[in-house]
């Protein structure tokens, strides 16, 4: 009799802990979602750490979204007195720098055309896409390991997404390379959802003032610059000549790299704009270069940073062997 209990007594046990058991990576995946469906919006805030140089680069990142299409993400970097916000809204993707009182608008899908390691409705995608997808799941934590929907993916080709288990908040986001090193990391600091905004919360003019009362236009300065050399190697690839033009606004720089993959970097003093009337209108996709937001066409990748315009030109780079050059200017030290 008191075997047939003890039997008993397992077997309640057992079903116990299958009614009350962890979560199957499709229950998780619908709940994400289920809440992605319901959601009319949120603010969050995070702190993105670059790992591409020397020494990391940090970010303050404030996010908004208004469902279905509304955006405003604002990148700040910490220790520097530049910014940089992209905002989405019924006339357009816009990209603004406002300490250079620049603003440049897109005829784009984004972000629904690459991955957005700190927008929760893209990192709910990357799951849903990927049927190979890992999940684990621990005291707190609902873990996944995802392939990544990049322009230059086979850079940065994974990525580990952390939800809290108890709202399904994202709590970080490790975007690695090949290797499963960790070369960009958001941690997230506060999430709030179905958050409701002003009427011109995400207005265009609005936005740009209040960004540069935190980061006033840049003044008339010394237009002389650090010359930066992409540290991206290409087979065969070798810098063969470097021009210094001087030009009404100061001195520009152009560096000539041929071979196979040929391609070429002019980097000038950027020029503040005096007013704000007309954004100019860029024919190609808002790319993120992690440490800034550029313009892609088919053959150029435009971007400002650190008060200097960059141009990347070429006929022979795929899409993301330009990123890949584009992103490791910042990084490369001056020679």
């Amino acid at each position: 009799m008191k075997k047939l209990l003890a039997l008993f007594a397992g077997i309640t046990l057992i079903f116990a802990l299958t009614a009350c058991g962890q979560k199957t990576q499709d229950d998780v995946i619908r709940d994400l979602d289920e809440k992605l469906q319901e959601m009319k919006g949120y603010k969050a805030n995070a702190k993105m750490t670059l790992k591409m140089g020397t020494e990391p680069q940090v970010y303050n990142v404030e996010i908004w979204h208004k469902d279905p299409s509304f955006y405003r993400v604002n990148l700040r970097n910490s220790k520097k007195d530049q910014s940089q916000m992209i905002l989405r809204n019924d006339d357009g993707v816009y990209v603004l720098t406002p300490a250079l009182n620049k603003s440049f608008r897109f005829q784009s899908e984004w972000p629904k055309n690459s991955s957005q390691a700190y927008l929760y409705e893209s990192l709910v995608k990357d799951i849903i896409e990927d049927k190979s997808a890992t999940f684990k799941e621990t005291d707190k934590h609902y873990v996944f390991e995802t392939k990544t929907r990049y322009q230059n993916s086979k850079m940065l080709p994974y990525q580990t997404i952390t939800f809290n288990k108890r709202d399904l908040s994202p709590v970080s986001v490790k975007v690695m390379d090949s290797d499963r090193n960790a070369l960009v990391t958001v941690d997230f600091s506060k999430v709030k959802f179905n958050t409701s905004f002003d009427n011109d919360a995400f207005d265009m003019k609005k936005n740009m003032t209040g960004a540069q009362l935190e980061v006033p236009v840049m003044g008339k300065e010394d237009k002389g610059f650090a010359v930066k050399y992409p540290s991206f190697e290409l087979d065969g690839v070798k810098l063969t000549d470097e021009a210094k033009l001087d030009t009404e606004d100061g001195k520009r720089v152009v560096l000539t790299y041929e071979g196979e993959k040929s391609y070429t970097l002019i980097q000038e003093k950027a020029e503040v704009v005096q007013t704000l009337l007309v954004s100019k209108s860029i024919n190609g996709e808002p790319v993120d270069l992690g440490y800034t937001v550029g313009a892609m066409t088919d053959n150029t990748i435009s971007w400002t940073h650190n008060g200097i315009d960059y141009l990347l030109a070429s006929e022979n780079l795929s899409a993301a062997e330009m990123v890949k050059v584009a992103r490791s200017v910042d990084v490369a030290a001056t020679k």
